[in-house]
């Protein structure tokens, strides 16, 4: 049995305001995914929606509920091509907007994330914080971890879904300049430490003043890159990956002498001041200097 798949990133401009158009891109890059053969395919953060919104009833009449009219729409995508996607939008819940991404495929919504962790830009300065735990769900023979954008800052996001057996950890982001130390190294260290496939994928293009950087990439299990956007330009990637060797985390470099196990050998009891409450500093988010 073949343990060996292909995913792919979407480096796209996104039109804010405009859920038509934005789902129309991306059926066209679907299409061409599917026809390559991919299994699994990731946009960026909002990429329904946009990202830069002024408040939260400027961004109302571009939300959607989950299950919704949007994701009946990116559902019908994936029964078409009998693929999967992976898309940030803005999901209103009652007076509630989060800033989310959502699992879709040929049977629908399969799992949603709300961002835990939000930054003082764009949308997440009105956006309900995260309120659902990390989780891992399945694109069909792929454990799928999602987190976005800022979460990927706070290595304990990617390591509760490595925990939780996840085979591919995606990224939906829109980083902005000064986020290019992310956009370089991130993916590199989160699947080096996790020993598992990471993915970021990044928009481009301008919106309402803020340009978008790209540097989208997917990383192996050991950390190299593997597959990467070019630039800031439009740029769809694929990559294959292998899911045995994201499953297993016991490396043997020198039978005897040299094992390792990012997972096993993890001290649990060790960490309780990560969980730890702490006063809010000067750079908190209420002051408005936190970044991506």
């Amino acid at each position: 049995m073949t343990t060996t798949y292909q995913v792919a990133g979407a480096q796209i401009d996104i039109r804010w305001g405009d859920v038509d158009h934005n789902i129309r891109r991306m059926r066209e890059v679907v299409r061409s995914t599917a026809e390559q053969g991919v299994l699994l395919t990731v946009f960026p953060e909002a990429a329904v929606s946009g990202y830069c919104f002024d408040n939260l009833d400027e961004a109302r009449p571009y939300s959607s509920t989950i299950p919704g009219p949007s994701t009946d729409r990116l559902a019908d995508i994936c029964k078409e091509f009998q693929t999967y996607l992976v898309a940030g939008m803005l999901e209103s819940d009652g007076d509630q907007i989060f800033n989310a991404a959502v699992l879709v495929g040929p049977e629908g919504v399969i799992g949603s994330y709300r961002k835990i962790h939000l930054p003082f830009l764009g949308i997440d300065r009105f956006a309900a914080p995260g309120n659902r735990p990390f989780q891992v769900w399945n694109a069909g023979p792929i454990r799928v971890g999602i987190h976005i954008c800022y979460d990927g800052s706070f290595p304990e996001s990617a390591r509760v879904m490595a925990v939780q057996g996840a085979d591919l950890i995606v990224l939906p982001t829109n980083w902005p300049p000064k986020s290019e130390c992310a956009a370089e190294h991130l993916a590199n260290i989160r699947a080096h430490e996790n020993n598992l496939y990471y993915m970021c994928v990044n928009r481009v293009g301008e919106e309402r003043g803020f340009r978008f950087i790209g540097g989208s990439k997917i990383c192996d299990p050991s950390g190299e890159t593997i597959a990467s956007a070019q630039g800031t330009d439009e740029s769809v990637f694929v990559a294959t990956i292998d899911l045995e060797k994201a499953r297993r985390k016991r490396l043997i470099r020198v039978p005897g002498k040299h094992e390792i196990n990012r997972i096993a050998d993890r001290r649990p009891e060790m960490y309780g001041p990560l969980v730890e409450r702490i006063d809010s500093g000067p750079n908190s988010r209420q002051t408005g200097t936190s970044s991506d």
